[in-house]
């Protein structure tokens, strides 16, 4: 799998853009704040149907622009396909593959990448949705099925945190609960155990990398934790024992208008030798844990898939130290993986050829 050309127009500092991409390795030079990042986010957004730095479409269109568009030419399995997102201020945005449209829902999975950022350095030692957002963002890329799931489970969710404000309001009654606890506790079943099977997945993946970073020194083990009750205390099917907390957790439930079980207080744990990375690990090996996930999940997708997604590292390297970015661009090197990356110094990389280079100055890109 790879990305064959960009078209940007009136996106972000970018007037108009055709930029053709060399199936290996694209290096992206320049200073801050010329639009190195804004090519990585194109890519990411074709992939996601969403941009890692804002929540609203309009930040992408070119300042005093009413309209933008990306499009997006990549190879799968020796096939040509087309993406294509049509952006304006006072519409919806459309989104077309091969020329026809088609909805969010039908977008995931065409096209997988995986995005290194600096914001990822905090994956480990950020908050909890932080590392779900990670996990249900690799399986959905992997698993279209599953991402369809998720979708009606936030829908289910939505919809009895909507039911318990009523509720706490006395303009329903709490017996109207019972209908979105069996639904939402089927959906739950679902979300959860694909997760678990990832992370099974992703942990005996994430220990390889860890072991080759640190010369053997350190062992990545990855588990899932459930909200509620203690894993090693379940002894029902997941779809009671949710059924079951959820009736549980009723009447605080209403008191605080929202959900207390489910999914979405899952979190993602990580131990280095058998100690908590999040609480008590260094930031080397914090740091370390990120770059071992991140190799991790591009294997995970290699064997969901059969390809390698595109990797994107944007302006990683000036926060990693030389071993760990010796270790990633061996590793992408090595394996042949489609990579734009993002720098301001051409020292991060090594002195022989490396890569295609591409200067980035004022949104515009010279070869």
């Amino acid at each position: 799998m790879h990305v064959r050309s960009i078209k940007l127009r009136n996106y972000r500092n970018y007037y108009e853009l055709d930029l053709a991409l060399s199936p290996g390795i694209n290096i992206f030079l320049g200073a801050n704040a010329q639009g190195k990042t804004n090519i990585v986010e194109a890519v990411c957004y074709a992939s996601l149907g969403r941009s890692h730095r804002t929540h609203a479409d309009a930040d992408l269109i070119r300042w005093q622009e009413e309209q933008a568009s990306l499009e997006l030419a990549f190879e799968r399995r020796g096939v040509v396909n087309k993406l294509a997102f049509e952006f304006c201020r006072s519409k919806r945005r459309r989104i077309l593959l091969n020329g026809q449209p088609i909805p969010l829902k039908e977008l995931v999975g065409n096209l997988n990448t995986v995005l290194f950022s600096p914001e990822d350095l905090f994956l480990i030692k950020g908050a909890p949705a932080g590392r779900r957002r990670f996990l249900d963002g690799e399986i959905s890329q992997a698993s279209p099925a599953y991402y369809h799931e998720l979708l009606q489970y936030n829908r289910i969710l939505s919809q009895r945190n909507t039911l318990l404000k009523r509720i706490r309001e006395r303009r329903a009654d709490a017996s109207m609960l019972e209908l979105w606890d069996v639904q939402l506790a089927a959906s739950a079943e679902k979300i959860t155990r694909k997760r678990q099977e990832a992370v099974r997945k992703l942990n005996m993946l994430a220990n390889l990398m860890q072991r080759r970073i640190s010369g053997d020194r350190e062992n990545l083990s990855v588990t899932y934790g459930l909200s509620g009750l203690e894993q090693e205390n379940m002894t029902k099917p997941l779809a009671s024992w949710y059924n079951e907390m959820l009736e549980k957790s009723r009447s605080a439930d209403i008191l605080r208008g929202s959900t207390s079980i489910g999914p979405h207080h899952d979190d993602v744990l990580l131990f280095v030798n058998g100690i908590n990375l999040r609480t008590f690990g260094s930031q080397g090996q914090q740091r370390t844990g990120v770059l071992s996930l991140k190799l991790a999940e591009l294997e995970f997708l290699r064997s969901e898939t059969g390809e390698y997604p595109i990797l994107l590292l944007d302006d990683v390297m000036s926060e990693l130290d030389a071993p760990r970015r010796h270790q990633l661009l061996d590793f992408i090197r090595r394996e042949r993986i489609q990579t734009l990356i993002t720098a301001t110094d051409a020292a991060y990389f090594p002195q022989e050829r490396f890569g295609t280079y591409y200067q980035v100055k004022q949104g515009t890109v010279s070869r």
